[in-house]
C-alpha cells in the first residue's frame, strides 16, 4: 500500500535507536500496526525519499533487531579497563506486545577480562534469535593499564654520565 506523509513526521522513528511500534491511520479511517523496516535517504541531502514499514499482528510473531542500553558501571572500569561493544542490537523473536523498545543488559558485575552474553538478556517474552556463547559487551585491559603494569627495562647510567641515544651507539659501530 503507498500513501505520502510530510518528512517532520517520521523524525521521532527515523532518529532515535529504539524501535517504536506505530499505528498509521490512512484518510479512508483504516488504521494498521506497523513498524518501520527500512527507510531511504537522498544521497546528497539526507532528505527521506522513501520508508517501509512492516505490518504487524497481535498474535503472529515477528523477528526485529533491538537496541541494547546497558545499565551501571562495570568494576573492571573502575579498574581502569575499557568497557566494548560486540552486538549493539539483539535479534529476537515474539509477540509485538511483548516485546521491548530496548533490552536492559546489566554491567556492573563484569571485572576486566569478563564478558557479558546474550543468555544473560534472556526474557520469557521473547526469544533471541544469536547464540548463546555471542558476546554482547566486554571489559577489556586498556593501553595505560599495560603500560603500568609492564614498566620498560632501563639500563642503569652511572651519576654524572649522560646516556647515548640509539643513533650515536649505531654509529660507533
Amino acid at each position: 500500500m503507498h500513501f505520502v506523509v510530510e518528512e517532520a513526521a517520521f523524525k521521532p522513528l527515523v532518529y532515535t535507536a529504539d524501535v517504536h511500534t506505530v499505528v498509521l491511520e490512512l484518510e479512508g479511517g483504516d488504521k494498521f500496526d506497523a513498524v518501520l523496516q527500512d527507510i531511504q535517504f537522498h544521497p546528497v541531502s539526507d532528505q527521506i525519499l522513501h520508508v517501509d514499514f512492516y505490518q504487524i499482528f497481535g498474535d503472529k510473531e515477528i523477528t526485529m533487531q533491538i537496541p541494547i542500553h546497558t545499565k551501571g558501571v562495570a568494576r573492571g572500569v573502575k579498574n581502569g579497563g575499557v568497557l566494548r561493544y560486540n552486538l549493539r542490537r539483539l535479534k529476537v523473536k515474539g509477540i509485538p506486545s511483548n516485546l521491548p523498545e530496548f533490552i536492559i543488559a546489566d554491567v556492573t558485575n563484569l571485572k576486566i577480562g569478563n564478558k557479558l552474553y546474550v543468555t544473560s538478556a534472556a526474557d520469557k517474552a521473547f526469544v533471541i534469535q544469536h547464540p548463546d556463547n555471542t558476546v554482547i559487551c566486554q571489559v577489556k585491559t586498556s593501553r595505560n593499564l599495560i603500560a603500568e603494569l609492564e614498566p620498560e627495562e632501563e639500563e642503569e647510567v652511572p651519576e654524572g654520565e649522560v646516556p647515548a641515544s640509539e643513533s650515536e651507539e649505531e654509529g660507533k659501530e
